[in-house]
This record gives structure tokens, C-alpha cells and sequence, in this order.
């Protein structure tokens, strides 16, 4: 079981002032749903993020855009997200030496479900960060089955987040870190971010303006990893009807979210981020004009300041709820100190 911890609204700690939809999570955008499956003797594993299902989704894409804020990493499907701006297959994160089993489970689970997918070509999107500290690479763990295993138990709830799926092996700000997730109301629409974060030394943690991190290090309680080099995966998701340049400008926003909490996009890091609309679609096979009643750009503005608010708060939930792991070579990751947190802050 799971074990529970608080939230950071559950400790008083609000980013912004937008109000966050029922359960402050990507699946606060209708549709939207996230399963994990958690190879825990490995300290790896994967989720999805799934947005409708595998067929409907492959019929009709949905409208999206991508932005790097620094490119160590890895965003399977990325190139294809520009040149056509949709996106058509669930978001898949996993280690990143997992990429390439990763990939084969989407095409496998979309063959499956869409036969005549065959017949075209499917361009699975994995996002990745390198989980090798607490995890063994070379154990070749996630296999194309768990990635099925994630969709089939994908659920619209809140789900767990943490030290769980894709999270169980990843480090943040010198603690265990992993998958967090927040949403944003705006203008009548949910935005919803997951995160899965793997990022930053300790001296840098900062919460909601506060640079705890400083302090913690002061006092001697910064954790056993102090390397800052690491990666962060933003996926924002949101039913307002907005064109694939808008989605991209949205998600280069994730790294003003990230900047608040200690980021600095280090030399070695990938910050890879991609938004997509669920209220935007086009016909696969769609012939002729395509019409859609979509946002001006200057009424972006609710949605850019949800996308900062919302990744800021993810990457304070992925370490919140995270729970202390033990890996291999008895490296150990601990979790965030809530109560002494609470106390510096």
C-alpha cells in the first residue's frame, strides 16, 4: 500500500491565485487519464497518460506543440509534433535507457486496438529521465506488457504520484522525487500538468518564493544525492480550444514553473515539455478545410499563467508525496522532511 502523504495544499502552501479543479490533476481535464506501473525490486517503471482512447485518438489527433528548454533528453514523437502539430498516441514516460521497449508496448497496445494502424505508421511519444542512480539500467525491467498494464489501469480520479510508475527511481533537489501533477481553472477551461522530475542539487530547492533549500543544506539535512545534473519531463494538458502554435507556446512556459522551484536547466539536463488540447482535433484522413472556433492569442494569457502556476506546484507534489527508496548499491533517496519544511518555511 501506498504510503499517504500531504499534499502541499494540504499544508497551506497555494502557488498563484487561479483556483485548481477538483482534484488539483491532469484529469481534471475531462477525458484525461494517467496509470502507473511500478517495477519496485528495480526502483523503475512507467506511466501513461492517456487522453482518449488508443483508437480515437489515432483517428482524430489532437492539436499540440513542444518546446525544450534544454535538449539532454529524450521526446520520442517530438519532430512528428511539429511538423504536424498533433499529437495521436498516449504520453509514455519511462527511464530512459526503457525508451525503446517503451515505444514498442504503444505500438504494440495501438495494433491492437487499431489494426488497420498497420496500414499507416504509429509514432509513439516517450519521455524519459535517467533514473540509473537508484536504478539499474542494465536490468532491462520495463517491458512493452507493463506499458499495456499502465493503459489498461489508466484511471480519470486522482491517482497516485510520487515515488511511483516512471517516478520510482528519480531524484529532485536532492530528494526523492518522481511523478507530481497539478491543475489550473481558467476561463471556463481545466489545464492540467504531470510532471516527472529528476532535477537540481539541494542548495536550490525553492518553495512557493522560500529558498528552503539554502537551509536544509545549513543544517546538514540536503539528502545523499548531491549532483545537480538530471532531467524534467512537463506534459500539460487542456481542454481550451487552442491551434498546435498556441500549444507550444503554453508548454515553453513549463520552465518558468520549473525556475521557480530551483531549475536552472544545467549542461547535462533535458527540460522537455510538450502541451497538447483536447478541445482541438483534425480528421486523420480528413480531406478538404477543417474549421475550428479557437482562442486569439490574446486571450493566452489565463493559460500562460495556469501553465507556470500548475508546473510550479507538480514539481512540489512529485516531491511531497514521494516516499523514501532504497536502490542499488544501498544508495538511498529520502523523502522530503514535510514537517522541518514547514518549520524553514
Amino acid at each position: 500500500m501506498t504510503e499517504h502523504r500531504p499534499r502541499p495544499r494540504d499544508c497551506g502552501i497555494e502557488i498563484g491565485t487561479l483556483p485548481t479543479g477538483a482534484y488539483n490533476a491532469i484529469t481534471d481535464v475531462p477525458g484525461l487519464r494517467v496509470g502507473h506501473v511500478t517495477i519496485a525490486e528495480q526502483c523503475t517503471g512507467v506511466t501513461a497518460i492517456l487522453p482518449d482512447t488508443l483508437e480515437s485518438l489515432f483517428r482524430r489527433p489532437m492539436a499540440a506543440g513542444t518546446a525544450v528548454l534544454n535538449g539532454a533528453g529524450e521526446l520520442t514523437g517530438s519532430l512528428t509534433i511539429r511538423e504536424w502539430g498533433t499529437l495521436e498516441t498516449p504520453v509514455v514516460l519511462t527511464a530512459t535507457m526503457s525508451v525503446g521497449m517503451a515505444y514498442q508496448g504503444v505500438v504494440e497496445a495501438t495494433l491492437r486496438e487499431v489494426p488497420d494502424s498497420a496500414d499507416d505508421v504509429v509514432i509513439p511519444v516517450i519521455g524519459e529521465c535517467d533514473d540509473s542512480w537508484l536504478s539499474d539500467p542494465a536490468a532491462m525491467a520495463v517491458q512493452p506488457r507493463h506499458v499495456a498494464d499502465a493503459l489498461a489501469g489508466a484511471t480519470s480520479n486522482l491517482f497516485d504520484a510520487g515515488a511511483i510508475g516512471a517516478g520510482s527511481g528519480m531524484t529532485c533537489l536532492g530528494w526523492k522525487g518522481g511523478i507530481g501533477t497539478s491543475s489550473r481553472r481558467v476561463g471556463g477551461y481545466a489545464l492540467g500538468v504531470v510532471v516527472m522530475t529528476n532535477f537540481g542539487g539541494p542548495e536550490r530547492l525553492c518553495v512557493n518564493g522560500a529558498p528552503v533549500g539554502r537551509r536544509f543544506v545549513e543544517l546538514g539535512r540536503s539528502g545523499e544525492r548531491e549532483a545537480s545534473e538530471g532531467s524534467c519531463i512537463v506534459v500539460i494538458a487542456t481542454d481550451a480550444p487552442i491551434l498546435p502554435a498556441q500549444c507550444e507556446r503554453v508548454a515553453r512556459r513549463a520552465g518558468l514553473g520549473l525556475a521557480r522551484t530551483g531549475s536552472v536547466a544545467t549542461h547535462g539536463s533535458g527540460e522537455i515539455f510538450l502541451a497538447f488540447s483536447t478541445g482541438c482535433r483534425f480528421p486523420r484522413n480528413g480531406q478538404g478545410r477543417v474549421t475550428h472556433d479557437v482562442l486569439s492569442d490574446r486571450d493566452l494569457n489565463g493559460l500562460f499563467e495556469a501553465a507556470v502556476d500548475a508546473t510550479e506546484e507538480a514539481v512540489l507534489d512529485s516531491l511531497f508525496r514521494a516516499t523514501t527508496t532504497t536502490g542499488r548499491h544501498g544508495r538511498v533517496a529520502e523523502a522530503l522532511p514535510i514537517d522541518e519544511l514547514m518549520e524553514l518555511m
